[in-house]
């Protein structure tokens, strides 16, 4: 054996750089660091999951031979076809359609067949990504389901691996952990082991705008998930491998800046990382503006620092987030306005006061707040928070057969079905987002701005089809 050499490539998984953030930052009195899990050698984060996994099923259910299935977004998938090759394993992978075709010929190329399934059904229609994969491992002698969505393997490889190693590498001189929320492993393993060395250490997820996490986190409720463009954080279901216990906070963030922010930890700071890393640098840029304006973004002599997760690499990316013609298609560069966002939307309509009502105010006094503005729905706000909404109908359901009475409070009969979405979610998606969910909610910031109805959408529609069209460019 050669002095120096590793035995094989697996070896070679972990012991990943911290490096400072510097360009990106600028003007921020917060320290940013980025752990750059994209130089593991499958490209992500998930070669620590891998590894544990197979480690933990080889112990039982995987045999020699054997077929692994996973349903993953990529990068899980391209982590155990890594390790599968090194072992003799066949492997089967399913993934939506949402998903670069650099991921998809990447898991072949190490010989994997991949399934791609529809990526707008619910995680329970059979034709979900996650129902197939559960049907193809029935279905394979000798296989076994890889399940990154509810095997604690997940959250220990990070408890294992992750924590220890980011322990070493900074001594636990910082103050925040950041990263994005997807299987939860990342965040629940790794924060449980910074949580044991250091309980003062803050724990921020970062989710996208569609996924179920930050209104679940934020309101207790459950609101309707819709689809999204960046690929590996966010869920339209729980995995029980997140921890949401081990959270301080969540913080939430649209495709655009995403992917606007990917673009630029590449040409600025030399980082060729997926949109999952933008996403998570853009959620830890937002968090250390509130930190300022907090207070708290010193940490005795020296500036607070958040070290943030960079999950992927970027080369599965480069005919979406690195290619300008995709990013013109979906109105993500500046001189592709396409139709506009939620913002526009309210400012069309002209001032409209936004009426709430508090959970302890009773169905008598919404039903004239409703009356009075002549309005159909109304958000329950309690301290600023978003509690749910409730409409006509609730209310009617509730008197005539719900055991109701003018005098229950309204936090009897709020409902969960709303979308959430923020000033900048653009009309596109946002009629994606209506064509499910009854009413959308416009929030910043935990703020609630407004909300929008079908038929306001449907009048914004109307009134930009009349206008002229720009005249031609001398």
């Amino acid at each position: 054996m050669m002095k120096g050499a590793l035995t094989d490539i697996s070896k070679a998984v972990g012991n990943t750089p911290i490096v400072r953030l510097n360009r990106v930052t600028a003007g921020l009195p917060v320290e940013i660091y980025v752990k750059c899990e994209y130089l593991n050698p499958g490209g992500s984060h998930k070669d620590r999951l891998a590894a544990n996994l197979l480690r933990r099923a080889e112990e039982g259910p995987l045999k020699p031979g054997g077929t692994i299935v996973e349903a993953t977004s990529g990068n899980t998938g391209a982590s155990l076809a890594l390790l599968a090759a090194l072992r003799g394993y066949k492997c089967v992978f399913v993934m939506p359609d949402k998903m670069s075709q650099e991921k998809i010929s990447h898991l072949r190329a190490f010989g994997a067949r991949v399934v791609v399934c529809p990526t707008a059904v619910e995680p329970e229609d059979p034709r979900s990504y996650y129902q197939v994969a559960l049907r193809l491992a029935r279905e394979t002698p000798n296989s076994f389901y890889a399940n990154q969505y509810h095997n604690p393997a997940n959250p220990e490889a990070h408890y294992l691996s992750t924590g220890p190693e980011i322990w070493r590498q900074t001594g636990g001189e910082f103050e925040v952990f950041c990263a994005g929320m997807g299987t939860g492993g990342t965040l629940s393993g790794t924060g449980k082991f910074l949580r044991e060395k250091n309980p003062n250490i803050k724990i921020v997820g970062v989710d996208p705008v569609g996924s179920l996490y930050y209104d679940f986190v934020k309101t207790g409720r459950v609101t309707k998930p819709f689809s999204y463009k960046v690929e590996g954080i966010g869920e339209d279901f729980f995995p029980t491998t997140m921890d949401l216990k081990i959270l301080d906070d969540v913080v939430r963030v649209d495709d655009k800046e995403c992917f606007l922010m990917t673009r630029e930890l590449t040409r600025l700071e030399g980082l060729f990382v997926g949109g999952s890393g933008g996403a998570a640098v853009s959620g830890a840029v937002r968090y250390a503006r509130g930190m300022a304006e907090r207070g708290v973004d010193q940490a005795g002599d020296r500036p607070a620092r958040i070290l943030v997760f960079l999950a992927d690499a970027g080369h599965k990316y480069v005919s979406k987030i690195f290619n300008d013609d995709w990013m013109r298609e979906n109105g993500f560069l500046e001189d592709s306005p396409g139709l506009g966002t939620v913002r526009d939307v309210l400012a069309g309509r002209g001032a409209r006061p936004l009426v709430t009502a508090r959970p302890s105010a009773t169905l008598r006094e919404v039903i004239a707040q409703m009356k009075a503005t002549e309005i159909s729905q109304v958000p329950i706000v309690e301290g600023g928070k978003l509690r749910g909404i409730v409409a006509e109908v609730d209310l009617l359901r509730a008197l005539v057969s719900g055991g109701k009475t003018f005098e229950s409070p309204i936090a009897e009969v709020i409902e969960d079905d709303y979308a959430t979405v923020t000033p900048n979610t653009k009309i596109e998606l946002l009629k994606t987002v209506l064509a499910d969910a009854k009413v959308a909610i416009v929030e910043d910031a935990g703020e609630v701005l407004g909300i929008v109805t079908k038929i306001d959408l449907i009048d914004f529609l109307a009134r930009s089809a009349q206008k002229p069209a720009a005249p031609p460019a001398a």
